[in-house]
């Protein structure tokens, strides 16, 4: 199945995979979160369908997606829902300025602003076909991490497990950062927060605690059918 440990998944080609499950009352196999599973070669392919995975759901927009190295397995279906507003908008020209849309900094912003990309990323796990859900935007940090904070949330994970699983992606990361010559992201990210007043885990806290669930998903669009299929789906 290509298991490492309790949760981070082994699949060759990337190096930032984790089931979700185990968080909170998030059952295993249900979401994976990922970087952009680009460099996936055929066999990183095969050890992620033999996990389940039958559906992916990746939050870029469609200008940032490169070829695969590999070919994927056809019965893993494509749904892309991007998360952040596009370039050239108020809310993506405003927070390139502060954090260039990459640090926890800008999570309540797009929550309270735009949750509608939000609650569709969350509709497009839960109308998912049956079997295991990937999701995945670049290097699988902050897109991943917001709608992963969104999910396991309503799992009832709490605080400390959603940290923990937000920061693990730096250390996951680094090679392929390191590749790119950029500095060490964990650094770059803390500076960025200190620079306004908190840090990762405070930025972090403030955006679970104050986000009631299942409410913020009913009153942005979600119904119950989809929120009772999401429930199935994540805690079954």
């Amino acid at each position: 199945m290509g298991t490492v440990g309790s949760r981070e998944l082994s699949w060759d080609g990337c190096v930032n995979i984790r089931d979700l499950g185990g968080l909170g009352r998030m059952r295993r196999g249900a979401v994976v979160r990922m970087e952009a599973p680009t460099r996936l070669s055929a066999q990183g392919w095969a050890a992620a369908w033999a996990y389940g995975v039958r559906t992916i759901v990746d939050l870029r927009h469609q200008d940032e997606c490169e070829p695969d190295l590999a070919e994927r397995p056809a019965g893993i279906a494509l749904t892309r829902v991007p998360l952040d507003p596009e370039a050239g908008t108020p809310f993506h020209e405003r927070w390139s300025k502060i954090d260039n849309l990459a640090s926890p900094l800008y999570f309540p912003a797009l929550l309270a602003e735009h949750p509608e990309t939000i609650v569709a990323a969350v509709r497009a796990v839960a109308n998912a076909a049956p079997g295991c859900v990937v999701i995945h935007c670049a290097g699988g940090k902050d897109r991943t991490g917001i709608l992963s904070l969104v999910l396991l949330t309503l799992a009832e994970a709490g605080p400390e497990e959603i940290i923990a699983d937000y920061l693990r992606t730096f250390d996951c990361m680094k090679p392929r950062f390191d590749e790119l010559g950029a500095r060490d992201q964990l650094t770059a990210v803390t500076e960025t927060l200190a620079s306004h007043g908190t840090s990762i885990e405070a930025s972090l806290t403030s955006t679970i605690t104050s986000l009631a669930m299942p409410d913020f998903l009913l009153e942005n669009g979600l119904n119950s059918d989809e929120l009772s299929a999401l429930r199935a789906r994540l805690t079954a």
